[in-house]
């Protein structure tokens, strides 16, 4: 008896669902297949899954609930899409194949990422729970290497340093009195105007 298994590979980048969505008048995400625009991409893509899917695995379908192993190698390391988001791109593709009846089976996954400038592709394994079981392990490297940084993208970047120049203003104009200007010290004030006007108690004892 065949113990429930299946392995799918698929040459070519992989993409992302959310980078093909346009919306219809009623604001609707749809995903066109036959407009002959860049935005067929993601459909041509699902088809094609589909198509390698039921070629290396004829007559097989898996009905049980499965372990997913997924393999995604991209050809930058610096610009690829998120790796979490290419799942549902490739479980849409393995769906309508008919391997497996709904990606709801994928009840546990690993997903690892590489890198192939020349061969960019993923792999895929599906192991049935009823024959197999996951066991897996993190461990300490014994010669540390080097690390792989990120960073947001420079929109994100001038964002966050936007942010940060309205908080130090925010913080800088609460610290000064509202009166005569000066430097408080030691929450040496109060606040009126819910908190926007700012007296240190020196102008409060003039005024008073």
């Amino acid at each position: 008896m065949n113990k429930p298994y299946a392995k799918v590979v698929v040459y070519g980048s992989p993409i992302s669902k959310s980078n093909f969505k346009l919306f219809n008048t009623q604001g609707r995400a749809i995903l066109p297949y036959n407009s002959g625009k860049y935005h067929d991409r993601y459909a041509l893509y699902e088809e094609e899954i589909a198509i390698h899917t039921r070629a290396q695995n004829p007559n097989l379908i898996l009905t049980e609930g499965l372990i997913a192993i997924l393999k995604v190698y991209y050809k930058s390391e610096k610009r690829h899409p998120d790796t979490n988001n290419i799942t549902k791109s490739i479980f849409d593709g393995i769906e309508k194949s008919g391997l497996i009846i709904n990606d709801a089976q994928i009840r546990k996954i690993i997903i690892e990422e590489f890198y192939d400038k020349e061969n960019p592709r993923f792999e895929l394994e599906l192991f049935g729970e009823s024959s197999f079981k996951m066991d897996y392990k993190i461990i300490e490297r014994d010669t540390p290497v080097n690390k792989l940084q990120y960073s947001p993208p420079p929109n994100k970047t001038q964002n966050i340093i936007n942010k940060s120049e309205v908080a130090i203003k925010k913080q800088v104009l609460k610290d000064i009195c509202s009166i005569c200007g000066k430097i408080i010290k030691n929450d040496n004030y109060i606040t009126a105007d819910k908190g926007k006007t700012i007296i240190c108690k020196n102008c409060l004892n003039k005024v008073l």
